[in-house]
């Protein structure tokens, strides 16, 4: 588990892929060989029309579905990368698709776009010749048995992996890039956002956030880190240099920490867990400082609120640049001189807050001019999986091209060896020529 500790003092390696890909892959291991998700495998009558599958850095949950005998559909948590499309619809094009470790927003310079084309060949290769053994291996320790138990067909895992009817994005066009995606992805971001807003509760612990939040004059400026990093885990200096940096603002402040703090200034409140949805959804909230995670961001887009964004690990630093380039969002990185940097960029943003607020809004606009509500489509796609027996006919046909082909190395290789040959005999005809001058010389 990561703490701020860790990632200040820049012990925490997060982008390495083969770490995240031991660490992803050693869990699921050991969820497919837990005692009760295998009692669920072996029930005969545990029986499914389709199963949501999340890919967490690795393909191992797709051997569900031979289990089940059923369909299955990936869900992404982060927005469209080339990893996880690599499974539906082939490698996207890197000279304007950033990784999700990389913090890129396209355009890319042209070391930009050299980054990007390494880090997909060098991930294709580990996919490729290391991670898929690995996961191999997995799936012939943990499902192939059970497979043959019931006398099953055990498919072949390459094609089981590939196997997807369809793939949820965790991602809104508007809120992303607009790049071309296959007809088997679909785009669910927003979808744990409640139609209703619930109202704030009366009373929350000591704290009553309805009261705070409508009595607050010059607005409410809400900090939370998530909930996977504890915030009681920053160093003192930092807590310290934060509380005064929240105390020296006119409006009020809720910061979601874990335990109360000491020497609160009068104007900030301090909350170990907030209705999120409903702080940002309140008329007087004016701003959002978030890690950026998915989720966050894209509710802070959903009820048009302006961010500034401390990004911590994977995509977060990708949701956050992003966020920027569209005007809506300020961005600083997590460091010993967070307070500093912090106050900075809240006297830059503050006095120009009206601009960064109708930006957010007309995000929030586009966000929400859709055909569907992400939930409605999400049922949708379901629904329609089911109903078509798998979607086959939402399959990209680039799976069924390899590699090679859609890169036209086989055309590359006939060009260049045609030009060898060209080479060669042009080498040839002048060596017979320039003998042949030769002799008639001495002759």
């Amino acid at each position: 588990m990561l703490d701020f500790k860790q990632i200040l003092a820049g012990s925490a390696d997060l982008h390495d892929f083969k770490v995240i890909f031991e660490f992803f892959s050693t869990i699921a291991d050991m969820v497919l060989g837990n005692s009760n998700v295998r009692d669920m495998m072996r029930d005969p009558k545990q029986k499914f029309d389709v199963i949501i599958v999340e890919y967490m850095f690795h393909d191992l949950f797709s051997t569900f579905s031979a289990i089940f005998q059923c369909p299955y559909i990936w869900f992404s948590t982060i927005g469209p990368h080339w990893i996880v499309m690599n499974l539906v619809s082939g490698p996207m094009n890197p000279a304007y698709n950033s990784d999700y470790l990389q913090a890129q927003v396209p355009p890319f310079t042209f070391m930009g776009r050299v980054q990007e084309l390494w880090t997909q060949i060098k991930g294709l290769y580990n996919n490729k010749f290391d991670f898929y053994n690995v996961e191999e291996a997995i799936y012939q320790k943990r499902v192939v048995p059970i497979l043959k138990e019931q006398g099953k067909p055990v498919p072949d895992y390459y094609e089981l992996k590939y196997n997807a009817s369809l793939l949820f994005g965790n991602s809104q066009v508007a809120i992303g890039n607009a790049v071309p995606m296959p007809p088997s992805y679909k785009d669910i971001g927003g979808f744990h956002i409640n139609e209703e807003v619930k109202p704030l509760p009366d009373s929350h612990g000591s704290q009553d956030l309805k009261k705070i939040m409508d009595n607050a004059k010059n607005g409410v400026i809400y900090f939370s880190m998530g909930s996977n990093l504890k915030s009681k885990e920053l160093p003192d200096e930092l807590k310290n240099g934060l509380m005064e940096v929240f105390g020296g603002l006119k409006q009020t402040v809720l910061w979601k920490f874990e335990e109360n703090l000491p020497n609160q200034p009068k104007n900030v409140h301090i909350v170990q867990w907030a209705p999120q949805q409903s702080v940002l959804a309140h008329p007087n909230l004016k701003l959002f400082v978030t890690h950026c995670g998915l989720l966050s961001l894209t509710e802070a887009v959903h009820y048009g609120v302006p961010v500034i964004a401390i990004p911590v690990f994977a995509d977060q630093f990708r949701n956050a640049n992003q966020a920027r380039n569209k005007g809506y969002a300020e961005r600083i990185d997590l460091s010993y001189n967070l307070h500093k940097d912090l106050k900075v960029v809240l006297d830059k943003v503050l006095p120009d807050l009206p601009r960064y607020t109708a930006r957010a809004k007309e995000i929030s606009a586009a966000y929400h001019d859709s055909p569907m509500k992400p939930g409605e489509a999400l049922n949708f796609w379901v629904e329609h999986v089911v109903r078509t027996r798998g979607a086959p006919h939402l399959r990209s046909v680039a799976l069924q091209v390899p590699l090679y082909q859609q890169a036209y190395l086989d055309l590359l290789a006939v060009l260049l060896a045609a030009a060898v040959v060209i080479l060669l005999l042009v080498r040839r005809i002048f060596s017979l020529v320039t003998s042949k001058s030769t002799k008639l010389k001495k002759n």
